[in-house]
């Protein structure tokens, strides 16, 4: 049986900061957020928001744009690292916030969890509701899949210039407008790692940049060895002599903790799958120097990192071959696209696969190439650490979904914060009540509960 991607609906915070206002307010060059990083503006939670409410916003649209009651709905999932309780699951509060305009117990059928492993949670979300789908247990229902976080770092630390915020919602089905997924070639790599996390009672996360970066290159890639396997024992890939896979997938979505990461991304697949390939030689030819390789290229990922001579030349060698006429013709063509929404919005960790996938949606279908057909690869990443790496193609109804998209007027009239009122938000100085906006045709939270008996009790109201 198929399942795939009905449609997608985004919610995103009308507040943000300025990359240029925010680099020069640091003390940092402006230079460094938009070309080093591709970062332009953060999307910033307002003191009435939360992870909770940005999914049921999320949600709330993609019901009302399908007129899709809740008994039509089977399943509802939300993956988030931004959970705020560590027994009662996000998905709880979404649908108590949803009853508030479907009814009391209007959504006492619908089964789910939230999910957690850092950023690659909202893929395994999808997977465990395809695979509920495609074993006919949905019984004609739709599942929603919503991926949802606050990315949060320490004022004055290097991940505060990669913060965002937003939720994805996801409508799944046995007959996808949208996206069919590939069946059994999704594939995944695991391993214990410390690159990415947070201590429970820590509000923002401790990172080990460098080794998280690389980690997540690694990760995806093993995942990537798997799904190659799988997709040509399945037959959905038949490559030719002097080809790699990446050439039968026309769009690439990866993981996005910052926009130019996927630069990163795709120039460490690419110069592994084309380094075996006749096309290497010309492309070295190009960058003018050797490849450099490590002086223990089976060695630890720290020794990798340690190897200071060998990290020089290989950035400058990475610089020399993303500049060659055939990495630039790749990038442009099947990544580009996607990486547009992420330096408009900034990082939403479980969210950044997605709304790289909802932006080359947009901005392809704007340049009016034709989608039906094309095959979109996805390269997950989540720290502590796993990978997964799937694919579908799109439908051929593909075009009631996208063409009324429009990434700037579903967001809605955006408001610049000034660094005074970004920290007040960001150091919790604001209550609910004291928020910057009012909230219209949306869910906000209303209050915390402080009382010893019913500490941590959150409420909601949806405001017309």
């Amino acid at each position: 049986m198929a399942a795939g991607i009905d449609d997608i609906a985004i919610y995103i915070p009308r507040l943000f900061v300025d990359s240029t206002d925010f680099a020069t307010a640091r003390g940092v060059d402006p230079v460094k957020l938009k070309q080093g990083l591709g970062i332009s503006r953060m999307a910033i939670v307002d003191s009435n928001q939360d992870p909770a409410c940005l999914a049921a916003n999320a949600c709330l649209k993609i019901m009302q744009r399908n007129k899709i009651a809740p008994s039509d709905i089977g399943r509802l999932y939300v993956a988030t690292e931004s959970s705020l309780d560590e027994s009662k699951a996000l998905n709880s509060y979404v649908i108590g916030m949803l009853e508030q305009v479907y009814g009391d117990d209007s959504f006492e059928h619908c089964g789910g969890i939230e999910c957690k492993f850092a950023c690659v949670s909202g893929s395994y979300a999808l997977y465990d509701n395809a695979n509920w789908i495609r074993a006919g247990e949905a019984e004609g229902k739709h599942a929603i899949v919503v991926v949802s976080d606050i990315a949060k770092y320490d004022m004055g630390s290097s991940g505060e210039y990669t913060q965002g915020a937003g939720a994805i919602a996801m409508l799944l089905n046995d007959n996808p407008r949208l996206l069919q997924f590939d069946s059994k070639v999704t594939s995944t790599s695991i391993k214990n790692e410390y690159d990415f996390y947070r201590p429970f009672g820590k509000e923002t996360p401790i990172v080990h940049g460098q080794y998280s970066n690389l980690l997540y290159l690694i990760q995806v890639k093993k995942a990537f060895e798997a799904y190659k396997k799988k997709a040509l024992e399945t037959g959905i890939v038949k490559m030719k002599e002097g080809e790699t896979i990446l050439d039968h997938i026309d769009y690439l979505c990866m993981h996005l903790p910052y926009s130019n990461m996927g630069k990163k991304a795709l120039s460490y697949l690419l110069r592994r799958e084309w380094r075996s390939l006749p096309r290497w030689k010309r492309i070295v030819e190009q960058t003018g120097m050797e490849e450099p390789v490590p002086k223990d290229p089976r060695g630890t990922i720290e020794s990798i990192l340690a190897d200071e001579e060998y990290m020089g030349n290989d950035h400058q060698f990475n610089k020399l071959f993303t500049k060659t006429k055939e990495y630039q013709a790749f990038y442009e063509d099947k990544l580009a696209s996607s990486l547009i929404a992420s330096s408009m919005i900034g990082n939403l960790y479980t969210a950044s696969l997605y709304l790289g996938f909802r932006s080359c949606l947009e901005f392809e279908f704007q340049k009016g190439v034709e989608l039906e057909g094309k095959r979109f690869g996805f390269g997950s990443y989540g720290s502590g650490s796993s990978a997964m790496v799937f694919s579908g193609v799109v439908q051929p109804s593909y075009k009631e979904i996208v063409t009324n998209m429009n990434l700037e007027a579903e967001i809605g009239e955006r408001v610049k914060l000034s660094l005074k009122d970004y920290e007040e938000i960001h150091e919790n100085k604001r209550t609910p009540t004291e928020s910057m906006l009012n909230g219209k045709n949306e869910f906000v939270l209303v209050s915390v509960e402080k009382a010893p008996e019913s500490r941590g009790e959150r409420k909601y109201a949806f405001c017309q």
